[in-house]
């Protein structure tokens, strides 16, 4: 889906690994290597016997309204974040929507795909694409931002964020990547106390549920009754639901805390590995606080080519409005193969 502006809004990570790209080693998809883990898988399979009946989905609504703190009305579970950006699109009355990019493009893509215009608020790399509250419009009434923000990998503080919320405007939080961060630090879920607030919230990326398709929606009372209407019958099914009630249990949180503490080791040792390529031209965005970094780097397109003959796939940049072809994302992998990638990525930059 290219706009005017030229990105493919369309493009996403899995594009790389799809077809030709199954044999590659995956650093171009966000979802946590090792994932669903067995417990997860054999729960989700105890669930099968129940498909006779339609989902209910209040046991999952209530675990996720606990796991936050928040009372059953202020959630809704969506068939994946995606979903959630595209109730908001078709149920909200916006009259000019903002989205600060560079960020997940999926969001313009489904305001689009609703009729509206959007505006683009683009951070700087020369400010480390860090938030900066004063570039948005006073008469958004629709923001849209991520955070830790994908895919430049900045996490914006939660008072910067915070500081956009207006009376008559939606402001919408991803936070996709929140459960990466150790301690969730400068997250806004679970707060009610920021006008026009919208969390979005995916299980897919730290317990490797792609293709289960489960995430939620954390907002006012009102504004979940908003989206609901604009959802068809029974939109998350049975095995997502259990998935769901299982990943926001103890558990699960006790295990997606250690797995934050070692991705931040993962990266900050693939981080270690690409500082040597800096005489080579390759800059690293950031700091880097998610499960990926951004990477720029002179002929990444060709880079990109060469890894991929060598057995890498890595994200391209150049379909992130306000990013161009120079730009690569690299998922944060375990120390062995971030090692082997960077074997590679020295012969690529070799040729």
């Amino acid at each position: 889906m290219p706009t005017e502006d030229g990105p493919d809004l369309r493009h996403h990570g899995d594009a790389e690994v799809r077809d030709d790209g199954g044999s590659l080693v995956d650093l171009a998809v966000n979802v946590r290597a090792d994932t669903p883990p067995a417990w997860l898988r054999e729960h989700i399979a105890g669930s099968l016997g129940g498909l006779a009946a339609y989902p209910d989905g209040r046991a999952a609504r209530a675990a996720v309204a606990g796991r936050h703190g928040l009372p059953v009305e202020r959630v809704l579970l969506t068939a994946g974040a995606a979903e959630a950006f595209v109730l908001l699109a078709r149920a909200l009355k916006v009259r000019r929507p903002v989205v600060v990019h560079p960020q997940f493009t999926e969001p313009e893509a489904a305001l689009r795909d609703a009729g509206h215009t959007v505006d683009r608020v683009l951070l700087r790399e020369e400010d480390g694409f860090r938030l900066d509250p004063a570039a948005v419009p006073e008469d958004a009434d629709l923001v849209v931002v991520g955070n830790p923000t994908n895919p430049t990998s900045v996490l914006h503080p939660a008072d910067a964020i915070a500081s956009l919320a207006r009376p008559g405007r939606v402001l919408v939080v991803d936070e996709a990547f929140m459960d990466a961060v150790p301690g969730e630090r400068e997250a806004l879920a679970g707060r009610v106390d920021v006008p026009g607030l919208v969390v979005l919230r995916s299980l897919t990326k730290t317990w490797g549920l792609a293709g289960l398709r489960i995430g939620y929606v954390l907002a006012a009372p009102e504004t979940v009754e908003e989206l609901e209407r604009a959802q068809p019958l029974w939109p998350v099914s049975t095995p997502a639901l259990a998935a769901a009630e299982a990943c926001v249990g103890p558990r699960a949180l006790a295990e997606a805390a250690h797995a934050s503490h070692r991705i931040a080791a993962d990266r900050a040792h693939l981080l270690a590995g690409l500082a040597r390529f800096a005489p080579a031209g390759l800059r690293v965005a950031g700091p880097a606080q998610g499960p990926f970094v951004l990477v720029r780097l002179p002929h990444a397109s060709a880079v990109r080519r060469r890894l991929r003959d060598l057995g890498y796939a890595v994200r391209r940049g150049d379909t992130f409005p306000g990013l161009g072809e120079e730009w690569l994302r690299l998922a944060v992998r375990d120390r062995g193969t971030s090692d082997g990638f960077l074997r590679a990525l020295e012969r690529a930059l070799e040729r």
